[in-house]
């Protein structure tokens, strides 16, 4: 039996959702000539990476406005960045013998991945900037089986975090209508992926991890969470920081990092994810190092 026999009913189904539901993202929205950063929220308060913290406290009303505008910036470039390895990695998979049975799902998460960034590119060409990724990128493996797995692992872990964020911004009537219709056209499609993730992720394990070692099972586990630390990271990034004229802005993120408030913050967005690794034993029963 074929690997992906089983899923074939949520292929079909995720298929016919990405057609029927088909945005053009050049027509979708009505990008304004020009938006305020320091009087419009375009990151939710409490979804910044200094809230609860002293740095918080000490910024003024503008201050604030502004921290959040160039944390949604920096919001939007991590998922140009990670959307760009995503598609590399799907493009590299898309007519492999062994995944044929994904490719007309693949088609559209190519597509819609691709619209994405139509977005989140816009909105940082046009208001603010591309940030750089500070995420390093390590080589494929020489087994396949393990790169499969390890590679639609980081995605669904990338991507859990980001529509966790899209789901709470896309309800938040404070936010600007361009931060709130970004985040929610990405939610949209990527409810989708993340069914098609989970899935996959499922199959490749089940299949394959019965046939490893407890050293490379252990290995895999490792990597997964270094990932999900690493992942969090980028979301304290200090040229944001930098960009609002705050001093030492590296010492900034550790500070933030480390801060109860942002602890738990990270926690909470985390949880699902969470879940479905340990109930999956895709990773260790330990909490991630380091991230909570």
């Amino acid at each position: 039996m074929s690997l992906f026999a089983g899923l074939a009913g949520t292929l079909d189904r995720l298929t016919e959702m990405s057609r029927d539901r088909y945005t053009n993202p050049y027509t979708a929205l009505e990008w304004p000539d020009t938006v305020d950063p320091d009087g419009e929220w375009f990151t939710s308060p409490e979804l910044t990476s200094l809230y609860g913290t002293p740095y918080w406290d000490a910024l003024d009303d503008a201050g604030r406005h502004r921290l959040a505008f160039q944390e949604a910036a920096n919001f939007f470039s991590l998922n140009i960045h990670g959307e760009a390895s995503l598609m590399e990695g799907i493009a590299a998979r898309l007519y492999r013998p062994d995944m044929l049975e994904l490719a007309d799902y693949l088609h559209h998460f190519l597509d819609e991945e691709n619209k994405h960034s139509v977005y989140f590119g816009g909105f940082c060409r046009r208001y603010a900037k591309v940030y750089r990724s500070r995420h390093v990128t390590f080589p494929g493996r020489p087994d396949r089986t393990v790169d499969d797995l390890l590679f639609f692992g980081k995605v669904l872990i990338f991507e859990e975090h980001a529509d966790r964020y899209n789901v709470l911004q896309s309800r938040d009537e404070r936010l600007h209508p361009v931060a709130r219709f970004i985040n929610s056209a990405h939610h949209a499609d990527e409810s989708r992926h993340l069914a098609f993730n989970r899935a996959v992720v499922g199959a490749l394990w089940d299949a394959h991890s019965p046939g490893w070692d407890d050293e490379r099972r252990a290995e895999i586990r490792a990597y997964l969470g270094q990932f999900f630390t690493a992942t969090w990271r980028e979301y304290y990034n200090p040229d944001v920081y930098a960009e609002c004229g705050l001093d030492d802005p590296w010492q900034v993120a550790e500070d933030a990092w480390h801060a109860p408030a942002q602890r738990e913050h990270r926690r909470r967005i985390s949880a699902k994810c969470l879940s479905f690794f340990h109930d999956r034993a895709l990773l260790s029963p330990e909490e991630p190092a380091d991230a909570f």
